[in-house]
C-alpha cells in the first residue's frame, strides 16, 4: 500500500462521517417540528455504512498483496428513517393537537443525537489527522529526494 493509498481511504472515512455530522444536525435542528411538508411530524433520520474493498483483485503471495486485499474503505450505503413511534404529549392549544389535545412530536432523542454528533466528530479528526500525516510523510520524501 502506498501513500496515495492512505489518502483515498481516509478521505473516504471524512466523506462518510460528514454525511453522519450532517444527519445528526439536521434531526437536532428538527426535534420539535410537528408539521413537516409531508404533513406529519418530522421523523429522525440515520445512516448506514457499508465497508467495500479497496483492492479486491491486489496480486501476489507477499504481506503487502494480503494487506491490500484485506484493506476496506467506508461508504454510506443509505440514509434510513427511524421507525420508533412519534412522542405523544398532552396539549390541547398547540396548533397541530387532535381531537383529544394530544401532539405527536418527533422520534429524536437529543441525546443520541448528541453522542453521534460528537463520535463522527471525533471520527472525523482521527480521518484528518491520517491525511495530515500522509501529507507530512510525502513532503519529508520530497525533501530528502531533493
Amino acid at each position: 500500500m502506498n501513500l496515495l493509498d492512505s489518502i483515498t481511504i481516509s478521505a473516504t472515512g471524512l466523506s462518510a462521517q460528514r454525511t453522519r455530522l450532517n444527519i445528526a444536525s439536521m434531526n437536532l435542528a428538527n426535534a420539535n417540528v410537528t408539521r413537516t411538508v409531508d404533513g406529519g411530524p418530522y421523523r429522525a433520520k440515520s445512516v448506514v455504512f457499508t465497508a467495500e474493498k479497496y483492492r479486491p483483485e491486489a496480486e501476489g503471495t507477499g504481506f503487502e498483496a494480503e494487506l491490500e486485499k484485506a484493506v476496506e474503505t467506508v461508504k454510506v450505503a443509505e440514509i434510513v428513517e427511524d421507525p420508533d413511534p412519534f412522542i405523544q404529549v398532552y396539549d390541547p392549544g398547540h396548533p397541530d393537537a387532535d381531537a383529544e389535545g394530544m401532539v405527536s412530536y418527533p422520534n429524536v432523542n437529543t441525546m443520541e443525537q448528541m453522542v453521534d454528533v460528537m463520535n463522527a466528530s471525533r471520527a472525523y479528526e482521527a480521518n484528518a489527522t491520517v491525511l495530515e500525516t500522509a501529507k507530512s510523510m510525502a513532503l519529508k520524501a520530497i525533501d530528502i529526494a531533493r
